[in-house]
């Protein structure tokens, strides 16, 4: 496992949860189910929205592209933990370990950006209904899609080319449940400190700068319903907001314990936990969050159901 040089390890020993292993078993049974649900969720959201052409407009459009960040995000970390969860000793080459931060990193970034397009399309929506069709038309809609993954892409090939060009020399073994930037970088053997401040520069930027657009839509938004003559009215565009206020709070709450807490403050357990949140849960949630609280979302797949009945019946 050791070169010529000082970039010695060419594969990486991915822990887990390795220190309880009488519960990887259990562990294996729960994160398999959750992540096939997971894809059945998300690949019905994302089948719905392209089959229903009354829900070809911009707020159910970004929705279609949330689901393919989630399930990508959750591909990227399941596969690979339900193996280490099977394994005594589960390695990971180096390449495959570039390749699994890049893919966490890439829907990661992503998905911080699309959450932002989507607050400004709600913003829009009930703030401005009367031109909306003209704030949010076609084109503004595929600029803000097209924004969000080429920002995801150029943020990922930066991050996760630097990470890798450092040597490491020293253990191979990462105390995670997947090739996550902070527990690759603790096993470098150099002097990350200008990578550090990148990083963390970089975080604040994609994470907490779409955070507070996301707020300051919704400060807008609020006194907007709160303005509605109509009880009715003013329930409706609560309704239409709540869904993607609790996935905001799920995905971003999480991503900031990870991504802008202080090294020493959690433990490895507790941040392997917290990656879980994020990586297994937000995915998860993404598809009953916006299939259970959005009438129009439950009568197209109601409507498609029904028209798969008359199909086969006749």
């Amino acid at each position: 496992m050791r070169g010529g040089n000082d970039s010695s390890v060419t594969e990486f020993i991915l822990l887990g949860f390795s220190n309880y292993p009488e519960l990887q078993r259990q562990m294996f049974g729960t994160f398999l189910v959750i992540y096939l649900v997971t894809l059945m969720g998300n690949a019905i959201i994302m089948s719905v929205i392209f089959l229903d052409q009354s829900l070809h407009i911009p707020m159910y459009l970004f929705l279609q592209n949330l689901s393919a960040v989630e399930t990508g995000f959750s591909t990227a970390v399941m596969p690979e933990m339900l193996v280490v969860l099977t394994s005594t000793k589960a390695t990971i080459s180096f390449g495959g370990c570039f390749a699994q931060m890049y893919f966490i990193l890439l829907f990661g970034g992503t998905e911080c950006f699309l959450l932002g397009a989507m607050a400004y399309d709600r913003f829009a929506a009930i703030c401005h209904p009367l031109s909306y069709p003209v704030i949010m038309n076609k084109r503004v809609f595929m600029k803000l899609v097209m924004c969000s993954w080429l920002s995801g892409t150029m943020m990922t090939s930066l991050q996760t080319t630097w990470v890798f060009s450092f040597p490491f020399c020293g253990s191979n073994e990462i105390n995670h449940i997947s090739c996550e930037t902070p527990a690759v970088l603790e096993l470098a053997c150099a002097d990350i400190f200008f990578f550090e401040i990148y990083a963390f520069t970089g975080t604040i930027l994609i994470v907490l700068v779409p955070f507070l657009l996301i707020l300051l839509s919704y400060i807008r938004i609020l006194f907007a319903i709160l303005k509605m003559p109509s009880s009715t009215g003013r329930q409706k565009a609560f309704s239409t907001c709540a869904s993607h206020l609790t996935s905001v709070t799920l995905f971003y709450g999480t991503a900031c314990m990870t991504y802008l807490q202080p090294k020493s403050r959690y433990s490895p357990d507790t941040k392997k936990l917290m990656s879980l949140a994020y990586s297994l849960l937000t995915p998860l949630l993404n598809p009953l969050i916006y299939s259970l609280r959005n009438k129009e979302m439950k009568k197209a797949v109601v409507k498609l159901w029904e028209r798969k009945v008359a199909f086969n019946t006749t």
